[in-house]
């Protein structure tokens, strides 16, 4: 059994009660995105345009939670490393799009990210953001697995890498 946490409960409650289901449209969508990306770390206003000013940003692996586009920006502007960033995968349905990235800091290993955004029309309202070392997969598992392998993280340098200097 899962333990849930009503406030949870009743946030999610209330988004779903006032989100309208919006399929967003390609044409528009895979530009902003590519846009918020190139310029992510690079200029915080260029690459805050795809977010509304009540826009909510969330690290569930630390616990915080962003409140308003003012406030992301801002600490952005104050992160202390080099960012690079390499998209990986971009999928989408409705309003909901997940963004599979790599991330570096200060040009150490590469790690992966996911990025949750959930649309209001044709901004960001609200993104999860998770971010995680890999790992060297176990032998044990060998008998089940496919020979072809899942997306390999990039061993070195990509070259698409969007450096963010600070």
């Amino acid at each position: 059994m899962i333990a849930e946490d009503p406030s949870l409960l009743a946030e999610v409650d209330t988004i779903s009660r006032t989100r309208r289901c919006v399929m967003l449209d390609d044409a528009t969508l895979m530009p902003a995105l590519r846009r918020h990306w190139e310029y992510a770390g690079m200029d915080d206003d260029v690459s805050h345009e795809i977010y509304h000013d009540d826009a909510v940003l969330e690290f569930p692996q630390s616990g915080e939670r962003f409140e308003g586009v003012e406030n992301c920006r801002e600490w952005r502007r104050q992160y202390p490393a080099r960012l690079e960033f390499h998209t990986r995968r971009i999928t989408h349905r409705d309003d909901l799009v997940v963004v599979e990235n790599m991330i570096s800091y200060d040009g150490a290993p590469w790690m992966f990210a996911v990025n949750l955004l959930e649309f209001r029309g044709d901004k960001v309202a609200h993104e999860r953001i998770y971010i995680m070392d890999g790992w060297e997969a176990p032998e044990w598992r060998v008998p089940w697995r496919a020979e072809r392998a899942a997306d390999p993280p990039p061993r070195h340098r990509c070259s698409s890498a969007i450096a963010a200097s600070k």
